[in-house]
């Protein structure tokens, strides 16, 4: 799961960030004693200073941008920069260090400070980034060397371990920190359904209710009217007693969709929790529905028809039955000759667009029945 960023949003992984601010400090002040303790030993000591001033600038420059909350002002580019910057510093050591000091196995120009990269491209990029990133170090600290001997490869480990662990901890903070926001939305969203549902219960619901009864009572053109009511009841109550769907725009609850479609004619059926899908496919399915149903309205007028929404872990199954007279034989063969292609553009094509099969079941005086059977993996 990939969490979005604004230009305002806090980077959850800023304590990560602040960390590597703090390590590169510490260890550019540490750079610079062993340039001071060195200096009379270094083959070209005033390169020394020079490299240790260009990482002082940096150090100054990656802080600066670091320090934003916002993941997006953590360039990418300048992670990136940043592993080339401090391995092009690396480099630098052989002209800088004595033979002497090569074969006692001094510390390069760049000394711990050289460790800080990856760990910023674990906080940017993840576990991936991280591994990346020290990998990249490990190589050049050997190139630098002349050779890869254990110490060598002892580092180049360390450098990986730690890239990899805190892009792994960049990775798990920003999906915690998600799922946290994911929960507290859903939560106000379902206080404010319970809240509404209460104030809808003692009025609107109540006044349809009266006229449903009344009307019923009445007769004639008030019973067409009391009918009206109880339909506009039963789906204001499937309203405000459905789960509010996730409010994200890459899924949608396919159980909440349907609930939406029930009247005192068409009964839903679904599982107790929500059914996810992505959105667009939630939308295609409910269209295929709502045309199934708006088929019987239609052609089996009075008739009862029933959803059922069956979750089975790889795809989702979507019933739609009616106890009306069924469809005569090759009736939809020509509706299609005749042009009059609403099924099989409102239904099929829409259940094919989505990588689903459907299947019709139906004869004379047994009603009919659709069969939707769709992938839960399905892009359409």
């Amino acid at each position: 799961m990939s969490a979005r960023f604004g230009p305002t949003t806090r980077d959850l992984a800023s304590p990560l960030w602040w960390g590597a601010i703090g390590l590169r400090v510490l260890t550019w002040l540490f750079a610079a004693g062993i340039v001071v303790v060195h200096q009379d030993e270094y083959r070209r000591a005033w390169l020394a200073w020079a490299v240790l001033g260009v990482m002082a600038c940096w150090t100054v420059l990656t802080s600066l941008v670091y320090a934003r909350e916002a993941l997006r002002w953590r360039w990418r580019w300048l992670v990136v920069a940043d592993v080339v910057v401090t391995a092009g510093l690396m480099l630098t050591s052989p002209l800088i260090l004595s033979d002497a000091q090569f074969a006692a196995a001094d510390p390069l120009i760049t000394t711990v400070w050289a460790a800080v990269p990856p760990l910023v491209a674990g906080a940017r990029f993840g576990a991936v980034g991280g591994l990346a990133g020290g990998l990249v170090i490990a190589v050049c600290t050997g190139a630098a060397r002349g050779e890869f001997t254990v110490d060598v490869a002892r580092d180049g480990v360390l450098l990986l371990a730690s890239g990899l662990l805190i892009g792994m901890t960049a990775t798990t903070a920003r999906r915690s920190g998600s799922a946290l926001a994911q929960a507290l939305r859903t939560e106000a969203a379902t206080a404010e359904r319970e809240r509404l549902a209460r104030s809808i219960h003692d009025s609107v619901l109540q006044v349809l209710a009266r006229v449903r009864k009344r009307g019923a009572e009445l007769g004639g053109e008030a019973a067409e009217l009391a009918e009206l009511a109880g339909e506009q009841e039963i789906a204001l109550r499937a309203l405000v007693t459905t789960e509010p769907t996730r409010p994200t725009d890459e899924t949608a609850d396919l159980r909440a969709a349907l609930q939406l479609l029930g009247t005192s004619t068409v009964h839903i059926s679904s599982p107790a929790g929500p059914v996810s899908l992505p959105a667009h496919v939630t939308t295609e399915l409910a269209d295929a529905v709502r045309e199934a149903l708006a088929n019987v309205a239609k052609h089996a007028e009075g008739a009862q028809a029933w959803v059922l929404l069956e979750d089975l872990g790889d795809e989702v199954i979507v019933s739609v039955r009616d106890d009306g007279p069924g469809i005569p034989a090759g009736r939809l063969e020509r509706a299609a000759a005749e042009g009059r292609l609403g099924v099989a553009k409102s239904i099929k094509d829409r259940v094919a667009g989505l990588g689903g099969t459907i299947s019709l079941d139906t004869a004379p005086g047994a009603g009919t029945e659709w069969e939707i059977r769709v992938p839960k993996g399905a892009s359409g």
